[in-house]
């Protein structure tokens, strides 16, 4: 994997969006820097990182994983966007030790096809323990009800929309993020 590290303090890993790369975040990392030492990966086959022939979000969550062990990072707070809140989730459900603190924007999962009975065995196995915050525009593209009941399933969750952005208006170059970050890590 490919990523820049910047700033002093406390881990804080950044996770783009599919098509997407670390550069998203530069005008957040100005901010983020001066509080945080960053972390923002470009995500296998994306960016800087190795090209690859498929794409399985529990790879990607196993790369985010083993940088983490590999760097010995302590305290990590992890920030997703779109697919990188979808590896934030289950790095937060499979690794619950690894992250003390996620904010997923724009995150998405959909269970169905699996029977009643796994569902249930899955939820009970793979719990969240990290303190998170969901993210959403009010004009997002995926359906906030869809999001509002995955905040349902995390203990320690809070749900946020913003007003007037869409799915990543407030990310790809923008400061918002660092704002939200810095109030909802401080």
């Amino acid at each position: 994997l490919f990523y820049e590290k910047q700033g002093t303090g406390k881990p804080l890993i950044l996770l783009h969006g599919n098509e997407e790369d670390h550069r998203i975040f530069d005008e957040a990392i100005e901010l983020l820097k001066k509080r945080y030492t960053v972390y923002a990966v470009d995500s296998r086959g994306h960016g800087q990182s190795d090209k690859v022939l498929e794409y399985h979000y529990l790879d990607m969550a196993k790369d985010i994983q083993e940088m983490i062990e590999q760097l010995e990072l302590k305290d990590v707070s992890l920030m997703g966007s779109s697919d990188g809140a979808i590896i934030g989730l289950l790095i937060g459900s499979l690794y619950p030790k690894l992250v003390d603190h996620l904010i997923l924007a724009g995150v998405n999962v959909k269970p169905n096809g699996v029977i009643l009975e796994v569902y249930q065995e899955m939820k009970e196995q793979y719990q969240i323990e990290a303190k998170t915050l969901l993210l959403a525009g009010s004009d997002d593209l995926i359906k906030l009800d869809h999001i509002e009941r995955i905040s349902h399933h995390i203990k320690n969750c809070e749900f946020r929309i913003l007003e007037g952005e869409d799915h990543s208006s407030y990310i790809i170059h923008n400061k918002k993020i660092a704002k939200i970050i810095l109030e909802e890590l401080k």
